[in-house]
């Protein structure tokens, strides 16, 4: 259903991304953002299914500024690997290359996001800062709480799992009061529940999340 592409970023800088085409004219484009283990074969299939649900779906490889092809697994020393790699990446330069991603399909309409883990963060950062979006979707973003102090320019649902030992309930609380009309919704799960390819996959949780995040997009994207 995909395929690869090079996107240039504003910077001339040039990465990669996987680009998913729905079997129709798009109703809309969605921007997907990774884990923390790349824009691995999981994101690609998370991509596919935004694209069978009829939008053009993007996922950018936001490592490749400081590793190329990165792809990684979900045990041994990979998410090690992906915490490395990740605090060698600059927010505002990842925030390029999501904008990048955004002009790739804007011409198919509006544009939603979605993203897990650092993607779950960099959602929300793009939220807050970029031009281009219609809606977001963040799963499980642990820098969420450090930066809730600043309101989302667009519609933004937030899911976190009740027994995520990286993201403290009393975080998730912080995220609650600080933006009271946001919705924030807490699943009996833990982190990652939404990867069927981690042992903390919650399948429950991942349907009514991934439901919200349709409900979502289909109300303000298309």
């Amino acid at each position: 259903m995909g395929e690869h592409i090079t996107l240039t970023c504003k910077d001339g800088v040039k990465i990669g991304a996987y680009v998913a085409k729905p079997a129709g004219t798009p109703k809309g484009a969605v921007v997907v953002l990774q884990e923390i283990f790349g824009a691995n074969q999981h994101i690609r299939a998370d991509a596919d299914k935004y694209a069978a649900a009829g939008y053009l779906a993007i996922a950018p490889a936001l490592y490749d500024r400081v590793e190329p092809n990165v792809e990684l697994g979900y045990s041994g020393d990979d998410p090690k690997k992906g915490m490395d790699i990740r605090a060698k990446t600059e927010l505002p330069k990842t925030l390029m290359d999501i904008e990048a991603a955004i002009d790739h399909v804007k011409g198919a309409g509006k544009v939603g996001i979605v993203g897990y883990c650092w993607g779950g963060t960099l959602v929300y950062a793009a939220a807050v800062n970029l031009p281009g979006l219609a809606a977001a979707s963040s799963y499980y973003g642990g820098g969420v709480g450090a930066m809730c102090d600043q309101k989302p320019k667009i519609p933004t649902i937030c899911h976190f799992g009740e027994t995520d030992h990286s993201i403290s309930m009393e975080v998730v609380e912080k995220v609650k009061k600080a933006q009271p009309d946001m919705p924030v919704y807490v699943y009996p799960a833990g982190h990652g529940f939404n990867c069927d390819e981690r042992a903390s996959w919650h399948q429950e949780s991942a349907e009514l999340a991934r439901k919200r995040t349709y409900e979502l997009f289909a109300k303000h994207v298309g």
